[in-house]
């Protein structure tokens, strides 16, 4: 009798990170996350020629020494501090000449300067047939940042100038911007995962060093393979599907003229700030990328897009709870099944929707080395050398501070963000609430203004049926709140309905069923 049973696969993509918690640089950690995304290619699809994947990637901190050395080889000037973009151009070489100046020009705008362009070695023969057919050149642009330029400026700046690219560059299907950043850097590509250090040969050597790497196997589940759409992405790598996209990029269009940051006072340059046409997961990280680039900070941007299950949660603090309904009108959840692994450079984070269907598990050695992934196993440590393992539980999020090396809880940043302002006065002093008819006083209490045989005909008049009045309205007048329902939707389309119907009817919210149900939650 076999231990195995075709119900213990797993067909979605694989995630995690790996980070040395004091913040020390090395190769190691390079080679161990490639490892790791080795041993999870089974959550990953596979093309006909038996050679292209899906997509798989690292990102990690940007290994500075690494190009300073490259620099060096080539005799660029670096200034103190500089960036380095990962870009994926053309084979036709005139578009790619295109993009380049284009690139250079929108620099040249923000008083940035290019040290150098570099063409990345490759080796294209590890690829299939279906991932070379549609490889692009790729390059590395080292760029410089005027004297007394701080980090996070640089980053903002090079947002700018890469969304002001990526608007005039309309034409080129295969232009896509991975990297763009002072912070980090992106390596990936439509091949296995072994043969991620084989097509890159940066990733083998040793001098490429970093205390923090994201890697990510994808499972295709809404859009075709395509290089661009290999993750992670320039911030984060999701596991899951994001059911409320089209709303979420729908309000994302409607409230652009919302965002606004001393800052960045030339923000809305920006616009469209998440893109429509690529992955869920994509444009969750475009949403990411511009409240960090506005100045939010990673833990209340990510309980801001991420929140877990605050309404009716009997544990939680009403601080807390003013916090996240504060937040609830600003941005509508972007709610999945989703597992998140993201970095800044400095922080590594992981963050599970409200749902938690797609686990998250951790483990700390004592040599100080965070490993975090959809599974366990990912890489080979004795059981003596754990000191501390765990999982990070729906609607939670847990974040690895590289400065200080500490390991934050949940709890710990929702601590921080609760107190950072009064939110539960803000809410008392600006909000108006129902209040259940049973509450207020008998003299309070409203008469009909209209008689029971006049409001049944305005009933029928604007087409409320019995099933509304009894499970929608009652609720609302008598509870002071919308009634809960399921989901799903049996009533015939307005449109193709025998009876008149109301012109609201005619809208309707797509909603996607949440994939893989059978997955437990553990």
């Amino acid at each position: 009798m076999s231990l195995y049973h075709p119900s213990f696969e797993r067909d979605n993509c694989g995630f995690g990170l790996i980070a040395q918690m004091d913040g020390e640089a090395s190769h190691r950690i390079v080679r161990t996350a490639i490892h790791g995304l080795d041993r999870m290619k089974h959550r990953g699809g596979i093309a006909s020629d038996g050679r292209t994947g899906d997509g798989c990637g690292l990102l990690m901190q940007l290994p500075v020494q690494f190009f300073e050395a490259i620099a060096a080889e080539n005799d660029w000037h670096l200034s103190r501090k500089f960036a380095v973009g990962m870009l994926f151009l053309s084979q036709d070489n005139e578009l790619a000449e295109q993009a380049k100046h284009i690139l250079e020009r929108e620099l040249e705008r923000e008083t940035l300067s290019i040290a150098g362009w570099r063409k990345v070695p490759i080796n294209a023969d590890v690829l299939g047939e279906i991932g070379k057919a549609s490889l692009p050149q790729i390059y590395q642009v080292l760029i410089n940042a005027p004297i007394g330029w701080r980090e996070k400026d640089l980053e903002r700046r090079l947002y700018m100038a890469r969304r002001r690219l990526e608007q005039q560059i309309i034409d080129d299907n295969d232009f896509y911007v991975a990297s763009l950043s002072g912070q980090v850097i992106v390596y990936k590509g439509l091949m296995m995962p072994v043969d991620l250090p084989a097509f890159y040969p940066d990733l083998a050597d040793i001098r490429l060093k970093s205390s923090i790497c994201l890697f990510h196997q994808r499972f295709s589940t809404n859009t075709s393979p395509k290089w661009p759409l290999a993750q992670p992405f320039r911030y984060l790598a999701h596991n899951g599907e994001i059911n409320t996209i089209t709303g979420n990029r729908q309000w994302a269009r409607a409230r652009a003229y919302k965002f606004n940051s001393p800052l960045l006072p030339d923000l809305q340059q920006a616009a469209p700030f998440v893109n429509e046409t690529g992955s869920d997961s994509s444009s969750l990280d475009n949403m990411l990328e511009m409240l960090l680039s506005g100045g939010m900070d990673l833990y209340r941007a990510m309980r801001l897009l991420i929140p877990p299950a605050w309404q009716s949660n009997p544990e939680m603090d009403d601080e807390l709870k003013a916090f996240y309904d504060f937040n609830s009108m600003h941005m509508e959840p972007w709610d999945g099944p989703a597992g998140i692994v993201m970095t800044n450079g400095r922080h590594a984070a992981c963050a599970v929707d409200r749902n938690g269907l797609r686990p998250s598990r951790y483990v700390i050695t004592k040599d100080r080395i965070l490993t975090l992934a959809s599974e366990v196993g990912i890489w080979d440590y004795s059981a003596d050398e754990v000191i501390e393992k765990g999982r990070v539980g729906p609607g939670e999020l847990l974040v690895l501070d590289t400065l200080n090396g500490r390991l934050y809880q949940s709890f710990e940043i929702d601590n921080d963000l609760k107190r950072r302002h009064p939110y539960k006065e803000w809410m008392a002093k600006n909000s108006q609430t129902l209040t259940p008819a049973e509450d207020l006083a008998s003299e309070q209490h409203g008469a009909g203004e209209f008689t029971p045989e006049l409001l049944l005909q305005y009933q029928k008049l604007f087409g409320y049926t019995r099933e509304e009045l009894e499970h929608v309205i009652w609720v609302i007048a008598k509870q002071g709140e919308e009634a809960t329902g399921s989901m799903g939707d049996d009533t015939p389309m307005a449109v193709l309905s025998k009876k008149s119907r109301s012109l609201y009817d005619y809208f309707r919210q797509k909603f996607a069923q949440v994939t893989n149900p059978h997955r437990p939650l553990t």
